[in-house]
């Protein structure tokens, strides 16, 4: 049922408004029901592994959060969220009515999001900017104009970069070390162990029209290597078990994998072998301060 990779916001917008149900729910997004409509529907339904989709969403939305508030604390005045999708932050977030926040994303998705959200109000200044992230002259000619106007600016790629290819990547990592007032990066991170894991569960037959193409042999070497220090690796198991919301696996797994957290190195095969999200800033070379708390950071 997924076309087209924008297909893949309907799918996450459901998971997110189940979440938002829950009477133990870890975020409220009114809208997301609404949004995500009777595809997402059908696409949640579809997909194998439900729950630990919808598990995984929910750890991304808290962690991702999490580390704009506590930049926005720290001074940042502009944000950035290219592949926005159907996400909904301006409108549920506390967020200072000064802040900008720019959306990125192909036209036919903002038009059906701007059609569905037009009698909301957001909560800071938002704007939206229809273009496809791989029309490089468009994209950098985007960027000069944020970096003139903005004074800190914090860049999210919230499931974009498990799409794109490897060079794709790269040249997204540079043009944003290119610009001194991007100053955080919020992506994606997903161990090679849990990339071979996605592949053998069946989600990627699933995904044939928009499948995951950034696979690097290191993940965190490959950001490293263009200049980016890691300031946070939050990571979805750690974050679940800080919650109360451990991850939905079956219980003699889980049990195997709390034992081997008692193994020798087992400490650096866990900040290696998971999946969460990756706090970025530009590699001056100098000492930097994490924006907000990491409760449970790996």
């Amino acid at each position: 049922m997924i076309e087209h990779v924008s297909d893949t916001a309907f799918w996450v917008a459901r998971h997110r408004a189940n979440e938002s149900a829950r009477p133990d729910a870890l975020f409220q997004d009114p809208l997301a029901a609404r949004l995500a409509g009777e595809h997402g529907e059908k696409l949640a339904r579809s997909m194998p592994n439900a729950e630990m989709t919808g598990w995984a969403v929910v750890m991304r939305t808290v962690i991702i959060d999490e580390l704009i508030a506590g930049a926005i604390a720290q001074g940042v005045d502009t944000v950035v969220n290219l592949g926005a999708g159907l996400d909904t932050r301006p409108y549920r977030m506390t967020l200072p009515a000064s802040l900008h926040w720019i959306e990125v994303d192909h036209p036919h998705l903002i038009d059906f999001k701007e059609a569905q959200l037009a009698d909301e109000a957001p909560r800071c200044r938002l704007e939206r900017v229809r273009l496809d992230l791989s029309d490089l002259p468009a994209r950098r000619a985007l960027f000069a104009r944020i970096q003139a106007e903005a004074s800190q600016v914090l860049v999210l790629t919230e499931g974009v970069v498990p799409y794109l290819a490897e060079a794709e990547v790269a040249a997204l990592a540079d043009d944003l070390r290119a610009l001194d007032r991007f100053r955080f990066w919020v992506t994606d991170y997903f161990s090679a162990q849990v990339l071979a894991y996605r592949r053998r569960s069946g989600v990627q037959a699933h995904m044939a029209q928009a499948p995951f193409r950034f696979e690097p042999a290191d993940w965190l070497g490959f950001f490293a290597e263009r200049s980016w220090k890691l300031l946070a690796l939050r990571d979805f198991h750690a974050e679940g078990t800080a919650r109360g919301r451990p991850i939905p696996l079956p219980r003699r797994i889980r049990v195997l994998l709390a034992l081997t957290r008692w193994l020798p190195g087992s400490r650096r095969r866990q900040k290696a072998g998971g999946t969460g999200y990756l706090l970025l800033t530009p590699d001056s070379g100098g000492p930097d301060r994490q924006p907000g708390a990491a409760p449970a950071s790996s």
